[in-house]
């Protein structure tokens, strides 16, 4: 048997936990009965599970309701009151408030109830909080925010990883491109194929459209056809092309196999019991069978997948090659953004590509080359220009009126019906048509007005609400393009900022490069030539951050005249985000080299 309670008041351990429970006990009857409890601050487990027995409502806690099982009725519980202070000796006095830690003062004078607060003051309506008593936590922000009633029925439709089953304005391209590849579904080779058109033309989507047609197509008519999509400004290299495209097939041709042996391991099991099963194939015995589950067998277990760094070139290539041409198909690789290949590594990989054909067996392999640059192909190998580019398809820009057909087709399928208002839908397309007729623009605009209602907990989509949507992508755009660019063209923006910050207009770029030296030397940073610094303005000009003019000052020469074109302090906060550029402390004083030369 463990120790009770001693004479004094000190408790101790009780195998059984029966003195623990008549102490708790005895407080549960104080709380009830509304009397003041004085408490030990050193009995601190006991203090924290009456606080928590009265914040919900209870004279007891859980655990001492399991362990009772039972409910005090007043006579009873008047008998263990009276019993309480022979059972636990005399209650201890309350420690003076300079013995307490922060916690007890709290405890002390409110969960234990000192005598100084009334517990009319105190909340202990056990529905106060129903959320806590349903879900054991406290309602959260996101709660709120659902309770708002969607404005979408499907967003996805707005982005441009979405292929739509129709692709209003572009119906002569894709019927050029279906043209072009119908000769795959006679198990012929389709001539190469360049696209080309600026960004949000449609390329991407209608090729992709025409693939999948190609695929389903090649699939009702028993034809091996197959689509390989590659997107170049992410697979950039020729090492990493060939990897991927090679590790595409080897999973292809596993799959192959595993249903052929799934095939052949039925033809078998048949073919014992009746022989006559094999009249139909290409098998003269059970025997035959078994041996060509073998080499199946053996070839999956010989394939070797690529990795994406280690081997050398002519090793991916041959693995690539042995990949394509296991087995009778049509490939059509749809290489996205090739311009962005050919700029990183050269025309290698499209050379080895468009010639593999002559040295295939059973394979036909065409390449289908997607890209904003129109003169990309001006710095091909002319041999590689003109095997790759047999024919052309060009992408015009949308109008205004094309964008809002477009708009309104997308529309339909991601919005629920009745919230756009009507001039929606013409402002987004005339937005976008101001920008080279730009369609994903035009998507973005309107998916993130949409966006932008919901969060102000709107039915509606508004004009208003596609304006500040404008702006956002705008602003969003330009914290992009600043965040990415290099040291040195930051520290050449951030020199024209304070220029233009301090009232300077028309800024020359000698002021530009006598505040860009000192921002270099004040992070100890390489100073360029002037000449360099006016080259980094111009491409500043090209990615629309600034705008520079040429010019002319007579005999003094010719001068670039710089102004910014994105917003002063969004830009400037971007820019000392920058943990080096950041590192100016008071550039203010370096606008006066503006006056030193």
């Amino acid at each position: 048997m463990g120790k009770g309670t001693s004479e004094d008041g000190t408790r101790g351990d009780s195998s059984d936990g029966e003195s623990k429970r008549s102490s708790d006990d005895d407080r549960d009857i104080h709380v009830q009965a509304g009397e003041p409890t004085d408490v030990d601050t050193t009995e601190r487990d006991d203090v924290d599970s009456v606080a928590d027995s009265t914040a919900t409502g209870s004279g007891a806690t859980d655990s001492e309701a399991a362990d009772t099982d039972t409910t005090p009725t007043p006579d009873s519980a008047a008998e263990r009151s009276k019993s309480a202070p022979q059972s636990g000796g005399s209650p201890p006095e309350t420690k003076g408030s300079e013995d307490r830690s922060p916690a007890t003062d709290e405890l002390g004078e409110v969960d234990g109830f000192s005598g100084d607060v009334d517990l009319e003051d105190l909340d202990l309506d056990p529905d106060a909080d129903d959320s806590v008593e349903a879900d054991g936590a406290s309602r959260g922000l996101f709660d709120d925010l659902l309770e708002g009633e969607p404005i979408f029925e499907n967003k996805e439709v707005l982005r441009p990883s979405y292929t739509p089953h129709k692709l209003p304005h572009r119906e002569e391209q894709i019927n050029n491109m279906a043209t072009i590849l119908v000769t795959a579904l006679r198990g012929e080779t389709p001539s190469n194929i360049l696209i080309y058109g600026k960004t949000g033309t449609g390329k991407t989507a209608s090729a992709k459209f025409v693939s999948e047609e190609l695929e389903t197509t090649s699939q009702k008519y028993e034809v091996p056809c197959e689509v390989q999509y590659i997107n170049c400004e992410v697979t950039d290299t020729q090492y990493r092309v060939l990897a991927q495209l090679a590790n595409k097939f080897i999973d292809k041709n596993e799959r192959y196999i595993e249903d052929r042996l799934e095939e052949l391991g039925d033809l078998r099991d048949r073919a014992a019991e009746d022989p006559a099963d094999l009249g139909d194939t290409d098998f003269d015995s059970v025997a035959a069978v078994e041996n060509e589950i073998m080499t199946l067998e053996s070839d999956l277990e010989a394939f070797d997948p690529v990795p994406m760094t280690g081997w050398p070139t002519d090793r991916v290539y041959s693995t690539f090659f042995d990949a394509v041409d296991y087995h009778e198909r049509v490939v059509v690789i749809m290489l996205d953004e090739i311009d962005k290949l050919v700029e990183k590594s050269g025309d290698d990989t499209l050379y080895n590509l468009s010639r593999m054909n002559s040295e295939l067996d059973n394979s036909r392999v065409s390449i289908m080359g997607i890209s904003n640059d129109l003169k990309f192909t001006d710095f091909l190998d002319p041999r590689v220009k003109s095997s790759l580019g047999e024919e052309e398809i060009v992408f015009p820009p949308y109008d205004a009126t094309q964008l809002r057909d477009i708009l309104q087709h997308r529309a339909e399928i991601a919005f629920k019906s009745a919230t756009l208002s009507d001039d929606v839908i013409p402002l987004c397309a005339a937005f976008a048509a101001q920008e080279h007729g730009d369609a994903r623009r035009a998507l973005d605009l309107l998916r993130t007005a949409g966006e932008l209602a919901e969060r102000d907990r709107t039915e509606t989509v508004e004009e208003a609400h596609v304006r500040k949507a404008q702006e956002k992508i705008e602003l969003d755009r330009v914290v992009e393009v600043v965040r990415t660019l290099p040291t040195q063209s930051k520290l050449v923006l951030y020199a024209t900022i304070l220029l233009e910050k301090n009232g300077v207009h028309n800024i020359n770029t000698g002021e530009v490069f006598n505040i860009y030296k000192r921002l270099c030397q004040e992070i100890e940073a390489d100073v360029l030539t002037q000449r360099r610094v006016t080259d980094l303005i111009s491409e500043l000009d090209m990615l629309g951050i600034v705008n520079a003019i040429v010019v002319s000052k007579g005999r003094y020469g010719r001068t670039k005249e710089i102004n910014l074109s994105v917003p002063l302090d969004e830009t400037e906060a971007v820019l000392l985000s920058d943990s080096r550029v950041g590192e100016v402390e008071d550039a203010q004083p370096f606008v006066q080299a503006r006056f030193d030369n």
